[in-house]
């Protein structure tokens, strides 16, 4: 029997020691320190992709450190996590040793799951990759997963980093740089930059008081609290022409910086943005392994995608709803930066066909059963019985009656919030609450 199984294991996961059994690639004999950026177009319909290079960047110097470096680790060099849809993979050309590898996920993989893809329509999105800078001629192979959740190359090119080719241009934009949190060497923690967009020059005090709450509300948050010496997080200033995001729905548009919007993949809340080369262009400023989009807005949104960045509205003004901004930015995070795959199942989404039922997603917190076994059950106290009961018919029937409240009627929102507290005294109620199992969704 095979099921998909839902289930909460951030702690477990986020974290996890990347160890692996072969020869440890040592940073300096093959690379420099500093930052190799790859753009791309990648164009498809559903079940065909085809990538094409654009430009190969020599990243310029920091305006934080005034000089040139690479953000990331310089001991775990090739992924073991085995996350995302596509990893990038670096090979020295001369050894074809592996030398570099990164998994992650991307707007195109996305966008292949919706109508739009399953009915022929083609689109390309600008897309990028960082690389430790190399020393030499190397292999760049970019492989996606198949049906079967197996990696196959999709593309590959050889990049000579001391050509003409490769472009040198000082592309960073003199914006203001603020260091929210500033534990050390960039390439010893993880540093997350933050970029505001539908803020005009006026908006900026607001950003910064709204970056600060999102950060100590983060950090307030385990296993991100404990972890908090490990993390370096900067915030940049970018100014747009008009304060807020577009809303398609509502044939509402503005002039941004980064062109974040609603309504991405026709799905009302997803907010996205496809201008991957400015968001690239001002990130470089700092150094930087995830990115967090801030974008100025009351209205319910945000999105998640794994090593790519993460949305969230910045504020909401309205008492019922006040707290969601803070759960929305903690749950996209846990997208972009774990890899975790959505856990709630009775929500409108963009994609189609995501989980096939006879295939082990690769996020670490959604799985399959297969012969009453789950991926995560060394995580599982003894006795816990896989698939773990929980009271699923009932919750379902309370989010039915939550969806079909009359939103006009004069006690709409009296019925709303008694139906949510028995939603949620349902879930704290649950035997096996509070433990790792494998629940259906």
């Amino acid at each position: 029997m095979k099921k998909i199984i839902i289930i909460t294991i951030l702690c477990a996961i986020l974290f996890q020691t990347n160890i692996y059994s072969q020869q440890t690639i040592r940073f300096d004999k093959y690379f420099l320190d500093k930052t190799m950026r790859m753009d791309f177009y990648h164009t498809g319909v559903k079940d065909q992709e085809i990538i094409s290079l654009d430009v190969v960047y020599e990243e310029p110097a920091s305006l934080i450190y005034e000089k040139q470096l690479w953000a990331g680790s310089k001991v775990n060099l090739v992924d073991t996590l085995n996350f995302g849809k596509y990893m990038v993979k670096v090979f020295d050309l001369s050894t074809n040793q592996l030398i570099y590898s990164r998994g992650f996920s991307s707007l195109f993989g996305e966008w292949q799951t919706t109508d739009e893809a399953a009915n022929g329509i083609y689109r390309t999105f600008h897309e990028s990759v960082l690389l430790p800078y190399p020393k030499n001629k190397v292999q760049v192979v970019i492989a996606a997963r198949d049906k079967k959740n197996v990696f196959q190359n999709v593309f590959s090119t050889v990049v000579d980093p001391e050509s003409r080719f490769v472009n040198r241009e000082r592309h960073v934009a003199d914006l203001k740089i603020n260091r929210i949190k500033d534990n050390g060497d960039p390439a010893k923690k993880v540093d997350v930059v933050i970029l505001g967009d539908g803020y005009t020059p006026d908006d900026m005090k607001q950003f910064r008081d709204e970056v600060q709450h999102f950060v100590d509300l983060l950090f307030d948050e385990q296993p991100f609290k404990a972890r908090a010496k490990d993390f370096n997080v900067w915030a940049i200033e970018v100014p747009s022409l008009d304060s807020g995001i577009d809303e398609p729905r509502k044939n509402v548009w503005k002039k941004t910086a980064l062109g974040c919007s609603f309504n991405s993949f026709d799905s009302p809340r997803y907010v996205l943005s496809t201008d991957n080369e400015s968001i690239r262009n001002v990130a470089a400023a700092v150094p930087y392994d995830q990115i967090y989009l801030i974008f100025n807005s009351d209205r319910y949104g945000g999105g998640g995608i794994y090593n790519l960045y993460s949305t969230c509205y910045s504020h909401d003004t309205k008492e019922y709803s006040s707290w969601w901004h803070d759960y929305v930015f903690v749950h996209e995070f846990g997208h972009s930066f774990g890899g975790l795959g959505d856990e709630y199942y009775s929500s409108s989404v963009a994609y189609n066909e995501f989980y096939p039922q006879d295939v082990d997603p690769w996020e670490p917190n959604v799985g399959i059963i297969v012969d009453g076994h789950i991926k995560w059950e060394d995580m599982m106290q003894e006795g816990t019985p896989v698939p773990t009961p929980w009271d699923k018919a009932t919750y379902d029937s309370l989010s039915t009656a939550r969806y079909q409240i009359d939103k006009e009627a004069e006690n709409y929102e009296q019925i709303r919030d008694r139906i949510d507290r028995q939603m949620d005294s349902l879930l704290v109620n649950q035997k096996y609450t509070g433990m790792v199992g494998a629940f259906e969704g």
